[in-house]
Parts: structure tokens; sequence; C-alpha cells
């Protein structure tokens, strides 16, 4: 079967790879910026390309359990380091934001509370932070279950990526809210079997 193949295939690529991967578009996207390559607003741009990376990681991320749920894929192996990738991006994305858009501090405290899409973007960072901390062997044996309860905060996280992406866009554009809609529906996807169970 090709679902059997493709579990084949992935369990022979190292997870190193997928760190090489995606870690690659960040300094390509900031040669791009140097050089004109993001058009006439380069920073907006960088950061708009940034965060969007960062939310298709999380998407990816979701998705994970509910291929190998109903397709049988199975990418286990690799939802750390698309976590931590996630991350990453989010990080670079804010660091952009602060030292290369806004730069002021006094303005940078001023659009977290003033401006609701920064809030928002600033909340779901820094719930990432306890989740990047805790992405490692020792966290998942030091807390058990409560490190399953903890990484609950990433559905938390992409909703309040998708609805900061949402805000964040002028006028009504499609593409904002299609992330948000396949956020929606992977986190049915994980949620239906267990509903199912219990009305049995």
């Amino acid at each position: 079967m090709l679902v059997d193949r493709l579990n084949t295939f992935a369990r022979r690529i190292p997870t190193a790879v997928a760190y090489i991967v995606y870690a690659l578009p960040a300094p390509w996207l900031f040669y791009l910026g140097v050089t004109g390559g993001l058009g006439a607003e380069p920073i907006k741009a960088l950061e708009r390309e940034l965060g969007e990376i960062a939310l298709q990681l999380l998407i990816i991320g979701l998705a994970i359990t509910p291929l190998r749920r109903y397709l049988g894929l199975n990418l286990l192996r690799f939802r750390r380091a698309i976590g931590l990738l996630a991350f990453f991006y989010v990080s670079l994305h804010l660091a952009v934001w602060l030292f290369l858009d806004v730069q002021i501090v006094a303005q940078i405290w001023a659009d977290i509370v003033k401006r609701p899409y920064v809030t928002i973007g600033m909340a779901a960072f820094l719930l990432m932070i306890p989740l990047a901390c805790t992405s490692n062997n020792l966290s998942v044996r030091t807390l058990g279950l409560k490190w399953r309860q903890l990484h609950k905060l990433t559905y938390v996280v992409a909703v309040l990526g998708a609805v900061h992406f949402i805000w964040l866009s002028k006028g009504f554009q499609f593409e904002p809210l299609a992330y948000l809609v396949v956020i929606l529906g992977l986190l049915v996807a994980r949620i239906r079997p267990q509903r199912r169970k219990q009305a049995a």
C-alpha cells in the first residue's frame, strides 16, 4: 500500500532533515529583504512571510494526529521538530517587528496594549514558550500526563495565530480566513472520535 511505503520512507528520514529543510527559508527571506526582493516594504513583507511560515508549521503539527488516525500515515517522529520550528519562526517574526519595524520601546508596549492583533500575537508567543521549553525527553518523563495537558496549549496558539493573521490583514482577504478554517477543521478531526466513544 502507498501509506505503508510512505511510512517506511518517513522512518528512514532523520529528524534533522526536517530542521534543515524548514530552517532554510529564514536566511533566504532575510537575503531577499536586504537585496530588495521583498518589494517596496521589505520589513513588513519579511514579518508576514515569517509569521505565515510559523502558522503553516502549526497547521502541519496539528495535522499529524488526524493523518495517523484516518489515513494511517505516521509522522509522529517529526512532531517535535515541527513544533520547535514553529516557535523559531514566531520568534523571528517577533524579532523583526521589535528590532526592525517598531524599534521604540515605549511604542512596543503601546502597541501591545492598544492594538488587539498585537495583543493576540504576543499572547500566542508567550504560550509557546513553555511548549518549546518542555519539548524534550526529560520534560516528557518528568511531567508525565501533565505534559500532554500542557501541550494542548498548541490548539489555543494555532487559533490565536490565525486570528492574529486575520486581524492584521487589511480588509477582507480569503487566505487568513482559510488558515482559520483549516485549523478549526483539524481540531474537530482530533476531538470527534472521543465524542463518539463517549456517546457509545
